[in-house]
């Protein structure tokens, strides 16, 4: 399985440049509108990916409760993992406040027409609502807590779903007995999802091809040659965000770099060109615990929880912008108001949802916290699309790298062995 995870990374790599490719042609021939007709292939397949997150995060998280044995391995592991992601966030946006005083990407930078009437209608309204930082974070509290979880699955409300699935997990390690039948069934659909999430996968090159085809001949190079530099520093700040998590990586899993980058470069590209971790969580799933060898059921814990809450791309990337935007205006943030916008990037990331645009709804939060105009946030729209691949490909790289540290500081006696192995399906392998 390993060998077929590796051919598939090298399928996708080669369908992203070739799709890369196409779309600057058609762009450039005028022919954009082309894409049209292919673009349904791009939706199904984000729509396939999507089907099987439910299933999948629900009974692994279950699963997981039930293999950790006891309520106090379940604390354990999720302390680390929660201490894990906040401070890589935390890091992640020193790093993109000491780039964008460096580089200054917003200064003499021309405003032209920008503002927030270049939003949608739809996007504008979503963002001059948004609330202050406490009211956000409460607000993010309080609505993890499902009051109907048959909903919360029905509307794929992951925080709430993996809220569920863990109460539901404890409960039947504290009536063994009587949970008996549903720790079979969970068993069964967790082995199911797995194996459906392979079949999906045969789909990625093609739809991955068709998702860059669709960016490209959609924008071209305009929006990147104008504001090259606000995105030379947010790229910059991310890739030396990324050079620290694979040093950590290296580290704990004492692999070569090259090795870690092989072993998880499906997941990579996958969020690079689909721009959501949700999306993208039963590849990564796969790829942890297949290729980096970490334990199943620290994979089927740890990950969607980072899925959720472990934004470093996106608080990096929104502490470059919010500084961005007022080095545009002309506006001189004090040292205070950067340490404002330090605090407020770190924890509204962890509100933003793992889908494509979300950093642009909690940007408002940073914008507002220091009084920024939240107009800035037309500035900066052109290239949010291009921009969301990078931050995403962060993301899920540093879930990885989160997966691999929680698993290595977790004795081998936290686990219970999981009587059940999954089977490959002989139609998709």
């Amino acid at each position: 399985m390993q060998e077929s995870s590796k051919k598939e990374a090298k399928l996708i790599g080669i369908a992203m440049v070739v799709g890369l490719g196409l779309g600057l042609a058609l762009y450039f021939s005028g022919y954009s509108d082309l894409v049209a007709y292919i673009k349904p292939i791009a939706d199904i397949f984000i729509r396939l990916l999507k089907m099987v997150i439910v299933p999948l995060v629900f009974s692994s998280i279950f699963m997981a409760m039930i293999n950790l044995g006891t309520p106090e391995a379940l604390g354990a592991m999720g302390r680390k993992a929660v201490g894990y992601y906040f401070l890589t966030t935390v890091v992640a946006v020193l790093i993109g406040l000491i780039f964008v005083n460096i580089i200054q990407p917003g200064v003499g930078a021309d405003l032209g027409g920008a503002g927030l009437q270049n939003l949608s209608e739809h996007m504008a309204d979503k963002v001059s609502s948004q609330e202050g930082l406490f009211q956000t974070i409460i607000g993010v509290l309080v609505s993890a807590i499902p009051t109907n979880p048959v909903g919360s699955l029905a509307t794929s409300e992951v925080l709430q779903i993996i809220l569920f699935a863990m109460f539901f997990g404890v409960v039947a390690l504290y009536h063994p007995k009587n949970s008996k039948p549903v720790v079979s069934i969970m068993r069964s659909v967790e082995h199911m999802s797995l194996a459906l999430t392979h079949g999906v996968m045969k789909l990625a090159p093609l739809g991955i091809f068709v998702l860059m085809v669709d960016v490209m001949a959609k924008s071209g190079f305009d929006a990147i040659v104008s504001l090259s530099k606000y995105i030379v520093t947010v790229v910059a700040g991310l890739g030396c965000h990324a050079l620290i998590l694979l040093f950590i990586a290296s580290w704990r899993a004492k692999k070569s770099p090259f090795q870690i980058i092989k072993d998880v470069a499906a997941p990579l590209l996958t969020a690079f060109s689909t721009s959501s971790s949700a999306a993208t969580l039963p590849i990564t799933m796969t790829a942890v615990e297949e290729n980096l060898g970490v334990r199943r059921d620290t994979a089927k814990f740890v990950l969607p929880l980072g899925a959720t809450i472990n934004m470093d791309g996106t608080a990096l990337y929104e502490s470059v912008a919010a500084i961005f935007i007022a080095q545009a205006y002309g506006i001189d943030l004090s040292i205070g108001q950067q340490v404002v916008i330090f605090m407020t990037a770190s924890l509204a990331a962890i509100g933003a949802a793992a889908i494509p645009g979300a950093g642009l709804i909690t940007m408002s939060i940073v914008l507002g916290a220091v009084g920024l105009p939240l107009e800035g946030i037309g500035l900066i729209l052109a290239v949010d699309r291009f921009l969301d691949m990078f931050r995403t490909t962060v993301n899920v790289f540093g879930d990885c790298v989160g997966t691999i540290v929680v698993d290595s500081m977790m004795p081998p006696e936290s686990f219970k062995a999981d009587s059940g192995e999954v089977e490959e399906d002989p139609v998709f392998t």
